[in-house]
């Protein structure tokens, strides 16, 4: 099936297809552990190059890491400072296949660096000119200087004491969540499974120790699978140490987890079409203020963590720091009664050989590790290299499970949704499906019920998100379908009820579940807010 194209989605993509299709007892050429960006893209490769290929998610697509991001598909320009051009160019280099791949969710985004001194401004455009170079024939578009008069009128919300201009340049921006559906779909368009609320709890192994399989239980259904498999792939993110001590008990640590944190703010902090990078704060990172589905996007920071958990929390002072740093620079101070919304996500860093408790040394590059079992286990990258990151992972389990070689695909393979010239209206995100959620509710006029008069989002997406994109919960629609809960968290827990009965009705669930789905959405989404707020 061509995975570009929306003919017969509801069939290929539903959980019960692919329960049933786990069920048949075959043997996987590739099977995958983990639903983030590494987990999906690795599926999606395998998948693409005619290997049988299953995954498993314990939760939703993309519930950790990889919804959580700043929304920038980008090169890296910290990076570049670093000295690390290897890791830019590939980067930036990924950056442009994604644009090419999936224009409905990446676009083209301007940055400002703010400058206060005619030191940073040569310093900032040598830098960026340079980062253009490295583009290559993908280039975004060129960096230029831009004066303070100018810079003043296009980003009023700038502060202006001392400002000399700015350097303009151009990275890419994205809807990571959707992606990650898109890409679900695009493997299961390629023949791939893909299970969610699937949990692995254990690996099976044959008379010499090698991996031959799992046992995976359906948290659903709580059902349990033995599955066959010739390659296994530990794409958990944060969570791949519990997978390589399923392995062996003693293994060491592999990944040291850091925290980001954002805050989501209304789009009067930013109004025009440009966002802002502060290339230098108080703990040696930059921070970006985004425009980002009408709202604005501030983060992130880095903060060392020690305990693993899916619903990771904002410390105050994370908060505060992006509150400070952002006072810094905007006319208009935000405070924390301005927050809609605060998430924090964890980054799957590789661990570093010796402990010097600082993330912002720990390699943002991604790994590959192969355990005496045949476990393969990636882990680092960030989003924009997830494709590299899958190709390489793919290739390993080629050579690691004897596979019949098959050349990767994915370089010039369509995203699901893929529709050029890209839909502008609020629908746009879906790329080609959006005429098929247009027809859901030309079938039942009452699909087009808004759910909140706050945004746009009607009773069709939630049902598409249902027969579609496999959400099986009101977090799921909320959280990674519509984002809702990633944009206003009060406005979020108002739409809940709503979302709970429309899913209740395509799930065929009582009003039981109903409740306790608003409940369970209504505790998850008071995490989003600022205390006291």
């Amino acid at each position: 099936m061509n995975a570009g194209s929306p003919k017969d989605l509801f069939r290929y993509f539903s959980r019960d297809n692919f329960i049933s299709v786990l069920q048949q007892d075959q043997e996987w050429d590739v099977v995958v552990i983990g639903g983030g960006a590494s987990g999906l893209g690795a599926a999606l490769d395998a998948a693409s190059r005619g290997y049988r290929t299953l995954l498993f998610e314990q939760a939703d697509f993309s519930k950790g890491t990889s919804s959580r991001s700043t929304k920038l598909v980008h090169g890296g320009v910290r990076y570049l400072a670093q000295g690390n051009i290897g890791l830019v160019k590939e980067a930036l280099y990924e950056r442009g296949l994604l644009l090419h791949n999936a224009p409905h969710l990446v676009h083209k985004q301007s940055f400002v660096i703010p400058c206060y001194s005619w030191v940073d401004k040569m310093k900032y455009l040598l830098g960026l000119k340079l980062y253009d170079w490295l583009a290559g024939g993908l280039t975004f578009g060129p960096s230029r200087f831009i004066n303070a008069k100018t810079l003043v009128a296009e980003l009023p919300e700038l502060k202006k004491e001392g400002l000399v201009g700015g350097v303009e340049y151009w990275d890419g921006q994205f809807d990571d969540s959707r992606l990650a559906i898109n890409l679900a779909q695009t493997c299961a368009g390629h023949g791939g499974c893909l299970i969610n609320y699937c949990r692995v709890t254990s690996l099976t192994k044959d008379a010499l120790g090698r991996i031959n399989g799992l046992i995976a239980f359906d948290l659903e259904n709580q059902q349990q699978y033995t599955v066959r498999a010739k390659a296994v792939v530990n794409a958990t993110g944060v969570f791949v140490d519990e997978i390589l001590r399923m392995d062996d008990a003693e293994r060491h640590a592999l990944v040291r987890p850091s925290q980001g944190v954002h805050l989501v703010l209304d789009r009067s902090f930013l109004k025009g079409d440009k966002a802002i990078m502060i290339p230098r704060t108080a703990d040696g990172r930059v921070l970006f203020a985004v425009p980002w589905h009408n709202h604005v996007v501030v983060g992130t920071t880095d903060t060392p963590l020690d305990k693993l958990g899916i619903e990771p929390r904002a410390l105050p002072a994370e908060i505060d720091f992006i509150l400070k740093t952002a006072a810094d620079y905007l006319v208009r101070p935000p405070t924390a009664t301005d927050v809609l919304t605060v998430f924090a996500g964890l980054r799957p860093l590789a661990a570093p050989t010796k402990a010097t408790g600082n993330t912002k040394e720990i390699s943002r590059s991604h790994k590959l590790l192969v355990s005496p079992s045949g476990l393969i286990t990636i882990t680092g990258g960030k989003w924009t290299t997830y494709r590299k990151m899958a190709e390489d992972t793919i290739n390993q389990a080629i050579r690691t499970a004897g596979l019949s070689p098959e050349e990767c695909r994915t370089k010039d393979l369509k995203i699901h949704g893929f529709s050029r010239p890209c839909p502008q209206d609020e629908l746009g995100v879906y790329g080609i499906d959006e005429d098929l959620i247009k027809a859901l509710a030309l079938a039942n006029p009452q699909l087009t019920e808004v759910l909140h008069p706050a945004f746009p989002y009607t009773a069709a997406e939630v049902v598409w998100a249902v027969r579609a994109e496999m959400a099986r919960t009101v977090e799921d629609v909320l959280a990674r379908r519509l984002r809702v809960l990633f944009l206003d968290a009060k406005v979020a827990m108002e739409m809940a009820p709503k979302v709970a009965q429309i899913l209740a009705q395509e799930l065929n669930r009582d009003e039981g579940w109903v409740n306790d789905q608003i409940a369970d959405f209504a505790h998850l989404a008071e995490g989003y807010l600022i205390k006291n707020q």
